[in-house]
């Protein structure tokens, strides 16, 4: 549990868990379990899990203690309601997890709600999953749709989605190559095994690709068979969504350009054998790390070679071949990226930590650790990781997005702390750099690479513990090697000196006394010259102002864009300001959003990131351009692609302002 004692705790305690605050007075002011608090439950359970506050009121960041005047009585309803099957389908807490806490003098209940596991989701209210399951998005308590609850249902009941038995399937859509390869691997890995004397259909028995239901007497090939040596026109028939992807880009950037791709074309079996194959000798080839030695030999299976094995193995048998993303294998000059469809089956925590296992694909797992590929008992990951640490790049990044859902593990080949960078802290900090610990050397220095550092972001980059590195930075900003700016979730953190661009920087128009909003630039606009990146005359500026009177001039592109020297990019802040051309292509961009009330949340980010292409677009822009409402997009979208790191804020010190505006990101 937390060790919370004042207001400060709950800010270092917002900023490392999810955490929802409740007044919970009701009626007679005596305090009592809020209606809401159960939508918040079976999300927060259905997610990652969370922190519930009754008798606290948090605004804008700023926290609030009511009080609970019968805590006691409260914590009793709590209990008999999380007992009762007819309001929630389980109860996830014991007595620890819900404690009486004293601040300001005031009590309140502390609730942690833990990650239901696989088995116990969904976690659902009165009585029925569809329509009343809910999960947490975005700080907000999202319904599940019938497609998602489905999906919980299928993985609590199937311990291996990869044993069912696929009707009207047959050893005729078996490549026969593929068998034939992996029966020789077999044979170098194992000389000597019992399989290796079978023909083809007892050899695929054994292998568990084709079955008999001993309880139905169905007999035939399963889905680990078609999937690992099926042919591709047998596979789309069995699994429509079914799709891999291998991508070699040239450049550290996720644009959609690539100088190598391998995806199922009808010039090979799409099988997931022959995938593995192909994609592997790719993924390793011009690998530069140093080998090892031993006993005189070089040893040309370094410790990064069995992390991209395990990477490409741990991929493919923990993907839900019903999702509807693909497989995506990405080889850049500065990473390799993982992802597949389907999230995690176990904690994040628990799945990094290692030493417990809960495989998707079982059949394909001991398919591929029949021939030496893939770990055992849960410390494939663990390995990975070792195999980055070995060579002191960056901690590989392990992450899931819901929407849609999947599992995406990054490894990039960046060194923890680059020597020009400490040398640069040493010369701003001195002695003092000196001093403190290696979590806050790296917080300084992603700080300093990054411009600025959140909680989240720490998270991502390094081992240490939530708690520690909400402490680690409330610490360097008491000892002002750090400032900061926001508030909760949304708070910042950069070097002085080097503050984030705000908006008032950016529109100061907009912020004078007797403003009327943003100007359209429709006077002073110049005639389509940058002052500032052109190269032309500095007095140009100066002269617009002039001619204006000496009043405030808002600098346009010849496409109408808002240009401000402290930006990287120019700024669509209002459409009418635009260029009939940028503006008929911006509106053709955001078609698709505009023509439907209900969009695939994929197709939506498509779109965003499209729209969002090489300018930034302010919030109140792209609500127009989309269609949409500012604050659904911000909270159902972008906030999340920003922590994807797929677009940028134009103002990070201010997350949630109404003049956000927003770009994507050069390598998203």
């Amino acid at each position: 549990m937390f060790d919370l004692h004042s207001l400060e705790d709950l800010s270092l305690l917002r900023e490392s868990h999810e955490l929802e605050c409740k007044l919970a007075q009701g009626h007679s002011g005596q305090g009592e379990v809020p209606k809401d608090f159960w939508l918040t439950y079976s999300a927060m359970a259905n997610a990652h899990g969370g922190v519930v506050l009754l008798g606290v009121r948090e605004k804008d960041g700023v926290f609030t203690v009511a009080g609970l005047s019968n805590a006691a009585k409260v914590r009793a309803d709590l209990f008999n309601n999380l007992n009762n099957p007819g309001k929630v389908s389980i109860n996830l807490l014991t007595d620890s997890d819900v404690q009486e806490v004293v601040i300001d003098g005031q009590v309140i209940l502390c609730i942690q709600i833990p990650q239901a596991t696989r088995k116990q989701r969904p976690v659902f209210l009165n009585g029925q999953p569809l329509g009343h399951t809910y999960k947490r998005l975005n700080d907000g308590d999202r319904l599940c749709d019938e497609e998602t609850v489905k999906r919980m249902l299928a993985e609590q009941v199937e311990d291996e989605r990869d044993a069912r038995i696929l009707s009207g399937f047959g050893m005729d859509d078996i490549d026969v190559d593929s068998l034939r390869i992996y029966r020789q691997m077999l044979k170098d890995e194992r000389p000597g095994h019992p399989y290796l004397e079978q023909d083809d259909f007892a050899f695929l028995r054994s292998l568990r690709g084709w079955r008999r239901d001993r309880i139905t007497g169905e007999e035939g090939l399963t889905l680990a068979g078609l999937l690992m040596f099926g042919r591709w026109s047998a596979i789309q028939e069995a699994v429509p969504h079914y799709f891999l992807d291998y991508q070699e880009r040239p450049e550290a950037k996720t644009e959609l350009r690539w100088v190598d791709r391998l995806v199922p074309d009808g010039t090979w079996t799409g099988n997931l054998f022959e995938f593995y194959r192909r994609v592997y000798r790719k993924l390793v080839a011009d690998l530069k790390v140093p080998f090892a030695l031993r006993g005189g030999q070089r040893q040309d299976d370094t410790p990064v070679h069995v992390a991209l094995r395990e990477a490409l193995v741990n991929t493919l048998v923990h993907a839900d071949y019903t999702g509807r993303v693909s497989v995506l294998v990405v080889k850049r000059p500065d990473m390799f990226g993982f992802r597949n469809p389907g999230l995690l089956r176990l904690p994040l925590e628990q799945v990094i930590r290692g030493g417990e296992s809960d495989c998707r694909n079982r059949i394909l797992h001991q398919m591929f650790l029949l021939i030496g590929l893939g770990e055992r008992g849960g410390s494939g990951i663990p390995k990975i990781y070792s195999g980055w640490q070995s060579c002191h790049w960056r901690q590989p990044l392990l992450r899931e997005k819901d929407l849609p859902e999947q599992t995406l593990l990054e490894l990039h080949m960046l060194d923890l702390l680059p020597p020009a960078v400490l040398d640069a802290l040493r010369e701003r900090f001195g002695d003092s750099f000196e001093q403190i610990g290696a979590l806050d050397r790296m917080i300084l220095a992603t700080a300093m690479i990054e411009g600025v550092v959140n909680h989240s972001r720490m998270t991502e980059i390094c081992a240490d513990h939530p708690h520690d590195i909400s402490v680690a930075l409330a610490r360097l900003e008491r000892d002002e090697m750090l400032l900061s700016q926001g508030q909760s979730r949304g708070k910042v953190y950069h070097l002085p000196g080097a503050a984030p661009v705000t908006p008032e920087q950016v529109f100061p128009e907009a912020f004078s006394f007797g403003s009327n909003g943003i100007s359209s630039g429709s006077n002073g606009t110049s005639s389509g010259s940058n002052a500032w990146s052109s190269g032309s005359d500095e007095s140009t500026g100066a002269e617009l102002a002039a001619a204006d009177g000496g009043a405030s001039v808002t600098l346009r592109d010849e496409q109408g864009c808002l240009l401000s020297p402290l930006l990287d990019a120019p700024i669509v802040d209002e459409l009418a300001a635009l260029s009939d051309e940028l503006r008929d292509e911006l509106l053709r961009r955001a078609a698709l959003p505009r023509e439907k009330a209900r969009l695939e949340p994929q197709a939506m980010i498509d779109v965003i990131l499209a729209v969002c292409e090489g300018r930034y677009v302010r919030l109140s822009v792209l609500a127009e351009l989309l269609n949409r409402n500012s604050d659904g997009l911000r909270k159902g979208y972008l906030d999340s692609l920003v922590k994807e790191h797929r677009i940028r804020r134009a103002f990070p010190g201010t997350p949630t302002h109404e003049l956000q505006s927003y770009r994507k990101a050069d390598d998203a």
